[in-house]
C-alpha cells in the first residue's frame, strides 16, 4: 500500500516520491535538477524507477 501512494506522489510532484523513498539523498537531488530543468517526464521515470528499486 505505501507504494502506491509513493508512486501516485512520483506522478504528480515527482521529488516527493524521492523524498518519501530515500530521504535528502543524491537521487532526491537529481530528481529535482530534472524536474526544474524541465525534464518533468524524466522526473517521473527516475521517482518510479527509485521505488519500484528498492
Amino acid at each position: 500500500m505505501g507504494d502506491i501512494i509513493r508512486i501516485l506522489c512520483a506522478i504528480f510532484l515527482p521529488p516527493l516520491g524521492v523524498f518519501l523513498q530515500v530521504g535528502f539523498g543524491k537521487d532526491f537531488w537529481i530528481n529535482i535538477l530534472l524536474t526544474i530543468l524541465g525534464f518533468y517526464i524524466l522526473g517521473i521515470v527516475h521517482a518510479v524507477w527509485i521505488i519500484a528499486r528498492k
